[in-house]
């Protein structure tokens, strides 16, 4: 007998040799009917997987990522067995799953794959789930995988092969059709109900682009239709929203193809959004003993050297920049963090002295690859809210947990609620890719794991994911479409201030080394703009929003009371502008409220006569006429409820 362990710790003994789906149907039927896959000892396996030993155990459903991951990977299976029934002689690459459906890359020789073709490739995956087909495992050796791929005649799966070791080998087979596979796989293909293929792109086999551009086909599925039809529908809203055409048409940003790819321009409305969230920022920041600081854009190639991101990110890096003397090699600067180590190091420090907190809008340049690049979201030129905090070991966790707060209330402010924190550890299997001793990893991974949970924040682990210089904290958004950023971040670092030498005096007069916090709120002011843009769908709280107000004259007549009570607003902060154009007063409406103007403010003979404004509010309409005093009065109202509930 062993020992099975559910996840509310709860213990069961079975036999050995059961499988997830012997646990389930043990459990309920009704469990039974909708299980995926299994999690044993923290893999994810087949339901159908015998299990030998004692184990921690999880059953997988369509509500566990795990699961929908699951349920996509072998989706991608159904559509490859679909397009080789269909188009026979077609190749295959990868078919992974993917956060939101899947993909795979195929090879179909002479012949082009189009969007034309999916209703017919839709049928037929249908139509092979109805027929409720196994999907089934197969332990293989190395020479038989090679012959059967070899008589297929499918290099690339034989290219696949090549980089594996025998008695490591699986295939999976449904129906008509055998993948060379890891798994896992969903019991049989009648768990698949609903599906949309959504494109189609080029991509390079292995993503070299000296090797063959292969057809990429891209698709989503579901257990039922209901939920595709949904998210087709968030789909629609997510292109209503997409922060790209609204940028555009809100005249934020823009892009040229002179200026080059993936850099952003920003149009005085988009700066002035910009710099009221900088402001926002910074006025925080000086609450929190935070000192500005300014570093410049580019710095010796030395410097890198020295922190160690030349020798891991030298080669995909914006390339040297040369001068006359052949000695120097200066880079585009791709972070701060070194050069605030540098105004630590510019006087003698004093254990009085920290902690240090450093801030810096600072301006950096990562080369990402052309076909990486959307919108503000990953771009090539960015600006990091971006601070160090230097601090004695003692100081850490009470300094990150101040960090922790100070990221809350930016997310509170800008309306983003629905968040996690993902806490990013080293990968203990592969520690070759991280710098610093094993003592100063754990350190730093336990003091962000005890911050974490001392103020309550909602955790998940991510082994991996750390930084090469040290573990981190991840804050991760759901925007309105339910969509997950990774925004705010706050990393623990003992390997910078080593390797710039960093020092203070301690109380017992010796030198001691700093702790180094790296943090970022908004992460780059470029991506929070983005989801900004696509969680408001433009329409931004009315102390953040460019323009506040459009003074709209029904006729040139007006426009001299129009001036003078621009003027007057001016005066009390409000920002906006006046429609001078010579347009019917619905028009001039329409406009202002396809900019998501605020508010609206008519004048015509009355309100002239009157010293008064007609009040138009975006989403309410008509709120009547009213002094210019009421008004201004009504619009600071606003401004200072949106800002009491931050406050």
């Amino acid at each position: 007998m062993i020992k099975i362990t559910l996840p509310d710790g709860s213990v069961r003994e079975y036999a050995q040799g059961v499988t997830g789906m012997d646990i389930a149907l043990s459990i309920s039927e009704g469990l039974a009917r909708n299980v995926l896959a299994a999690k044993v000892n923290g893999k994810v396996v087949d339901a159908s997987l015998p299990i030998n030993e004692d184990s921690d155990f999880q059953l997988l459903t369509w509500n566990d990522t795990d699961g929908k991951q699951t349920f996509w990977h072998s989706s991608a299976h159904l559509m490859a067995e679909a397009i080789e029934a269909l188009y026979p002689g077609t190749k295959f690459g990868i078919g992974p799953a993917i956060e939101t459906g899947f993909y795979y890359d195929i090879d179909m020789g002479d012949k082009t794959l189009s969007s034309e073709d999916f209703k017919k490739i839709e049928d037929k995956m249908v139509e092979l789930a109805r027929q409720k087909n196994e999907y089934q495992r197969s332990p293989i050796s190395k020479a038989e995988a090679i012959e059967y791929f070899t008589e297929k005649g499918d290099e690339y799966k034989l290219e696949l092969i090549d980089g594996l070791e025998d008695g490591s080998i699986t295939f999976y087979s449904q129906g008509n059709f055998t993948d060379l596979c890891r798994g896992p796989h969903i019991p049989n293909t009648s768990f698949i109900k609903a599906i949309k293929l959504m494109s189609v792109a080029g991509a390079y086999w292995r993503g070299d682009i000296s090797r063959k551009q292969m057809t990429r086909v891209y698709a989503v599925t579901f257990p039922k239709q209901k939920e595709l039809d949904e998210y087709l529908h968030l789909l629609e809203e997510a292109k209503r929203r997409d922060h790209r055409k609204l940028g555009k048409e809100l005249e934020l940003f823009a892009f040229s193809e002179k200026v080059g790819m993936g850099l952003p321009l920003w149009l005085p409305k988009g700066t002035m959004l910009r710099e009221r969230l900088e402001g926002f920022l910074r006025k925080a920041q000086v609450r929190a003993g935070y000192s500005p600081v300014v570093t410049p854009h580019i710095a010796s190639k030395e410097l890198y050297v020295t922190s160690g991101h030349y020798a891991k990110y030298g080669q995909d890096s914006f390339q040297p920049i040369h001068t006359p003397d052949e000695n120097e090699e200066f880079f585009l600067k791709p972070m701060n963090c070194p050069h605030h180590c540098e105004i630590y190091k510019v006087k003698p420090r004093s254990y009085r002295d920290l902690p240090l907190r450093l801030a810096e809008f600072g301006t950096v340049y990562r080369y990402e690859q052309s076909g990486e690049l959307h919108g503000l979201t990953r771009v090539r030129g960015f600006t990091q809210d971006d601070a160090h905090i230097f601090c004695r070991p003692d100081q850490v966790e009470e300094e990150f947990m101040k960090v922790i707060d100070l990221v809350l209330y930016v997310f509170k402010a800008l309306g983003f609620e629905n968040y996690s924190a993902q806490v990013s550890l080293r990968d203990p299997e592969n520690k070759e890719k991280y710098i610093g001793r094993d003592e100063d990893w754990e350190r730093a991974e336990a003091a962000i794991i005890r911050s974490a949970e001392i103020k309550g924040l909602p955790t998940v682990v991510e082994l991996g994911e750390a930084a090469f210089y040290g573990p981190k904290l991840d804050f991760m958004v759901k925007d309105a479409l339910g969509r997950k950023w990774q925004l705010g971040t706050i990393q623990v670092d003992y390997q910078l201030p080593q390797r710039f030498e960093l020092e203070y005096t301690g109380s017992d007069n010796q030198k001691h080394r700093p702790v180094m916090i790296h943090r970022a709120p908004f992460g780059s002011l470029e991506r929070f703009v983005a989801i900004l843009i696509e969680n408001t769908a433009g329409n931004f709280p009315l102390w953040l929003s460019p323009d506040q107000l459009a003074v709209l004259p029904i006729s040139e007549k007006y426009e001299d009371y129009a001036n003078d009570l621009f003027l007057r607003l001016q005066e009390q902060d409000l920002r906006g502008y006046i429609d001078h154009r010579d347009e019917k007063i619905g028009r001039k409406i329409r406009d202002a409220e396809v900019s998501k103007i605020p508010f609206m403010l008519i004048v015509g003979e009355k309100e002239s006569a009157e010293g008064k404004v007609s009040v138009r509010k975006k989403g309410e309409g008509d709120l009547g006429m009213m002094t210019i005093e009421e008004f201004i009065q009504l619009a600071q109202e606003e401004i200072n409820k949106n800002l009491a509930r931050i406050s």
